[in-house]
């Protein structure tokens, strides 16, 4: 998402800011913006669209200062404008931002009560306010007006602030979005990731949630929001500039299985509401009354995005109780589908450019549906092509076999669900809420599951070499095994077939031998029972089980050879825990085969071919 550098020292900061914006353009943004103090005052020059955009703007209107900010944005509040860019000024402060402020709805109504005039529609312009007023109070000490600021914001963010009457000196803050602080030489530089600061220091330190910093040219000072003295030394990051984009993995891929946390919280940031159980959805495109005459749901994806829709299908006839069904775009667009004013199709898509969704979904528009888009991409063909559009903010996905759009897609599509459901009235507040904190609690269980990897490269280790392998699953568990299989087949090439666990007498159990491991989808869910007798099936006929199973289940652990297991969630959220260590597993076998990982042969990233 968006990137943040800031450098103070002896050096001109612009181009440094413009260098260090650059090595974050993997982020993803749709404008950028500089604020250079020159010694008397605070300069800033924005700009919609690509950095080559700002840098043509700044070779017409050079910025001139050794103190500054650079920014590069995502939009959340606002659409991508010049005034919505960062960075944001008020009065003698100018500040860049990345996350969401929660709670900055009530914040903009209590400063524009006291005659505030906003000149963005975002939330970070609160924050230069509040900063700005603070410093009179806190006797024109940035650190403790930021500080004061902050007291009052309920949110994510990672912030820089300079102030005109302070040119010597940046404050920054972090909670719950990534800040990297670097030590030069008679400099300092701040940022969103280490690559943007790699070129000029190899000395860096990272802040903590709830931290702040002073930065000078003589060095930092760091404290916690409450006033308390951190000492923190900093490390030598020996990365070249290939590692520090993949973060220090060793593919693309990897870095992207363990950003997928990071990824859904990005997904769910200003869209939930736990108070009133409701997802805050201005995005569909379509008001609460369209939605509430909707009487069917027809989700159109290929591949990945497929698997994510075959998971909403089932959560959206749960939670809203409408009639759903998954299709192939690629099949449904040489059919003579029929669809009318009051089916609502989504369309999912990870780059929002593959062809046969965007075919598929303009017949629909044509047919009179209202069709909602779920994507990765800003302001690609298919959120151009649709009424609404539910990003994920999953940022960039490099690698070609996708893994955190796919969980991002699936958060989306459940806060759908959710959405529908309230609308409907077909869910209570109380189990919207449920379902919501589910959702909230998800980024740490995704870490613990994460935290187990080990688990998965045993197995790898154990089946690299296996030229078949049988993946099956039930309700939640059956796309979550597909997935599971398409993962192994696009990057380690061996053959793999997901299945439903019911459909297994009906034709693979004839495969079935000591021969072909079979992975089971096998969480402590409510097709449990059913699912375990799947297990003494394969058992009987001297298969090869590796069990996904819940922690502490020592029943299914007791007849799986090989287990990966995962914390116990609630069901409803159990797939985005489920598949990642089926993408762990995936990844190790290709990693162990060397095949290329990140750019699998005879596939591309966005289909935008038939």
């Amino acid at each position: 998402m968006c990137g943040i550098v800031g450098y103070v020292g002896s050096r001109e900061a612009a181009p440094i800011l413009i260098d260090g914006l650059r090595k974050l353009e993997y982020r993803g943004y749709d404008s950028a913006g500089l604020a250079v103090h020159d010694g008397s005052q605070i300069e800033i020059l924005r700009a919609v669209g690509k950095l080559e955009n700002l840098d043509r703007a700044l070779r017409s209107q050079q910025l001139h200062g050794s103190t500054g900010l650079g920014h590069t944005r995502w939009a959340t509040h606002g659409r991508p404008s010049e005034p919505n860019a960062h960075p944001h000024a008020a009065g003698s402060v100018a500040v860049v931002h990345n996350g969401i402020i929660e709670n900055h709805l009530a914040l903009k109504r209590e400063l524009e009560a006291d005659g505030v005039r906003f000149s963005s529609d975002t939330d970070t312009e609160i924050v230069a306010h509040l900063v700005d007023r603070a410093l009179a109070a806190s006797a024109g000490n940035l650190m403790l007006a930021v500080r004061s600021a902050l007291s009052r914001v309920r949110g994510a963010y990672a912030l820089a602030v300079v102030c005109k009457e302070m040119p010597d000196r940046i404050v920054v803050a972090k909670s719950a979005s990534p800040l990297v602080l670097g030590v030069g030489d008679g400099e300092m530089l701040c940022g969103s990731d280490i690559p943007a600061l790699l070129g000029h220091t190899k000395r860096m330190l990272f802040l903590e949630d709830g931290e702040m910093a002073e930065l000078t040219a003589g060095g930092y000072r760091i404290e916690t929001l409450d006033g308390q003295s951190v000492e923190r030394e900093p490390k030598v990051i020996n990365w070249s500039p290939t590692q520090a984009e993949k973060g220090g993995y060793k593919h693309f891929m990897l870095k992207e299985i363990f950003e997928q946390p990071r990824a859904v919280e990005d997904t769910l940031r200003g869209r939930v509401s736990i108070e009133d159980g409701s997802v805050i959805e201005a995005e569909l495109g379509m008001d609460p009354g369209g939605l509430a005459e909707i009487n069917r749901v027809v989700l159109l994806a290929c591949g990945t995005s497929y698997h994510a829709a075959l998971v909403g299908r089932y959560w959206i006839e749960k939670l809203a109780r409408l009639p759903a069904h998954a299709e192939l775009a690629s099949e449904v667009r040489y059919r003579e589908p029929v669809l009318g004013p009051r089916d609502l199709v989504i369309a999912v898509s990870q780059s929002g450019e593959t062809a046969d969704t965007l075919a598929a979904v303009r017949s629909a528009r044509e047919a009179g549906a209202h069709v909602l888009c779920v994507a990765n991409v800003l302001d690609s063909a298919l959120p151009r092509a649709s009424h609404g559009t539910l990003y994920t903010h999953a940022g960039p996905e490099i690698g070609v076999a996708s893994t955190k759009c796919f969980t991002t897609q699936l958060v989306a599509l459940l806060l759908i669900a959710v959405h529908l459901g309230r609308i409907r009235g077909c869910l209570a507040q109380e189990q919207a809420r449920d379902v919501l904190q589910a959702l909230l609690e998800l980024p740490n269980a995704m870490r613990a599951t994460l935290a187990k990897e080990q688990e998965s490269v045993e197995v790898a280790r154990s089946f690299q070499h296996c030229a078949h392998m049988l993946f099956l699953g039930r309700g939640l568990g059956f796309p979550i095994a597909l997935e599971g299989a398409l993962k192994l087949k696009e990057i380690s090439y061996a053959h793999a077939e997901g299945y439903a666990a019911g459909e297994m007498k009906h034709g693979p159990i004839a495969l079935i031998d000591a021969d072909m491991p079979v992975v089971v989808v096998l969480p402590r869910d409510s097709q449990y029972e059913k699912t375990l007798s799947n297990v003494q099936e394969v058992i009987a006929r001297d298969g090869i089980v590796i069990a996904v199973v819940t922690e502490g289940d020592e029943e299914a652990a007791s007849l799986a050879q090989h287990v990966l297991t995962l914390p116990d969630v609630p069901e409803i959220v159990v797939p985005m825990v489920s598949v990642l260590p089926l993408q762990l597993l995936a990844y190790h076998v290709a990693d162990m085969k060397g095949t290329d990982v990140d750019q699998p042969r005879n596939l591309a990233k966005t289909v935008t071919v038939e």
